[in-house]
């Protein structure tokens, strides 16, 4: 198991659900409605990240963009493990200087009756001079499937098209439709950027469960592998009560918070980054426990550089 299929959908109707992300529970309820038994029983998905469809550029600018299509709006080719993660960064860092990076990176809410949903797009005034007196921003969700057998994959785009995720998705809500697709094998990437180094950071990309009150869910203790700093009162992570939806039932979960930085105090980064993509813990089949492997101290947001469990 080494392969990956990435899916670009784009947001087609308002999103009532998760503040931060797309739940890997939600998208693979949702896929699962559409795929055969034996491919239902093998899926795992993560969880999917909100993408604004602006323009922009890779970190390094080594990813070739085809077509000449909005970074936001496709699926950068992916050479090396650094490219996995362009839009699974939740700053954005490829988003164009020339753009209002923060408004771009902002989600718009909506109204429905007295209850709220992020809107498909964003609207953005221009001055009367222009053609058009407004610009529209799409909303995307970047989201990744694989299986315990390489055969399962790719998904269909087709069995993937017109899925619909979180609340009132009776009434239409949540539509999603695929705008790219793509395979990556982990084991082809380039990894020479973490070979080269010789101290690691680990970026907690989706939540890492702890306690989950699931049937038959093991609890979890934060890895030994992980090296945060237990002086602090918290004990170095910042933690986040989550929920887990199954049908009618609800459970919480205790988990690590998404988006902290913690050193790695491992001796396999390369490893360790391959099974981060796979996730580690409880419920990761269902998107949490995404690890990235970082070199100490790179892509940083500079004032946070030199500091131990802050977030990247």
């Amino acid at each position: 198991m080494t392969r990956i299929q990435q899916v670009l959908f784009a947001v087609e109707q308002p999103y009532m659900g998760h503040p931060y992300y797309v739940s890997g529970n939600a998208l693979y309820s949702a896929i699962a409605r559409h795929v055969d038994k034996a491919t239902r029983r093998r899926l795992q998905v993560s969880h999917g990240v909100f993408v604004p469809g602006e323009y922009g550029s890779p970190t390094d600018g080594a990813i070739s963009l085809r077509g000449g299509q909005k970074l936001g709006q496709m699926l950068p080719d992916v050479e090396a493990y650094e490219d996995l993660f362009v839009h699974r960064d939740s700053a954005q860092r490829w988003l164009s200087e020339s753009r209002p990076r923060d408004a771009v990176n902002t989600h718009p809410l909506q109204r429905h009756g007295n209850r709220v949903a992020f809107a498909a797009e964003t609207l953005f005034g221009r001055p009367e001079e222009m053609r058009s007196e407004r610009r529209r921003v799409p909303w995307l969700v970047q989201c990744y499937v694989h299986a315990d057998d390489d055969a399962v994959l790719p998904v269909a785009e087709h069995l993937l098209d017109g899925i619909r995720v979180g609340g009132a998705r009776n009434f239409g809500l949540g539509e999603l439709s695929v705008v790219d697709s793509q395979l990556v094998d982990l084991a082809a990437l380039d990894y020479s950027t973490l070979e080269a180094a010789d101290a690691f950071e680990l970026e907690l990309v989706t939540p890492f469960v702890l306690e989950s009150e699931f049937p038959d869910a093991d609890a979890q203790s934060v890895p030994w592998w992980w090296a945060p700093d237990e002086r602090d009162a918290t004990g170095g992570v910042r933690r986040r009560a989550e929920r887990f939806v199954d049908g009618a039932d609800v459970y919480e979960l205790g988990t690590v918070d998404h988006g902290q930085v913690v050193p790695y105090s491992g001796s396999k980064p390369v490893a360790t980054a391959k099974n981060g993509v796979f996730r580690v813990g409880t419920h990761s089949r269902f998107g949490f426990g995404e690890l990235r492997v970082r070199p100490a101290g790179a892509g940083r947001v500079p004032e946070r550089e030199g500091r131990a469990g802050g977030d990247s």
